[in-house]
């Protein structure tokens, strides 16, 4: 049996068809197609979840993009940069988290 997905493990039965679509659709599809690389788009997302103010969802994709070959030095800087654009409030967060998500993975 395959190694339950992100989505399963987090959604579960709750909302079986939001688990299909990011399984399926933005995994499956968006993230595979051939105009960005993985690492581009890794920073893209990080950019706009920065800018959401989504820190939830924001764990997760800084550990997909170190694995997509951004450096923990890149997304400080990208965060730094996003602080004039995307606010403080909204850089300070994102680099609260980035810290623990670094110290997660060092001690991993």
């Amino acid at each position: 049996m395959p190694e339950p997905t992100p989505a399963q493990r987090a959604i579960g039965d709750f909302a079986p068809k939001l688990v299909e679509l990011t399984d399926d659709v933005l995994f499956g599809d968006i993230w595979k197609r051939p105009g960005l690389a993985p690492r581009d788009r890794s920073l893209i997302t990080v950019a706009t979840l920065i800018a959401n103010g989504s820190t939830e969802q924001l764990v997760g994709h800084l550990r997909i993009a170190q694995e997509n070959g951004l450096t923990q030095d890149e997304l400080i800087e990208a965060i730094i940069h996003l602080a004039f654009y995307a606010g403080w409030p909204r850089a300070m967060s994102a680099v609260t988290v980035a810290k623990k998500v670094f110290s997660d993975t060092a001690d991993a």
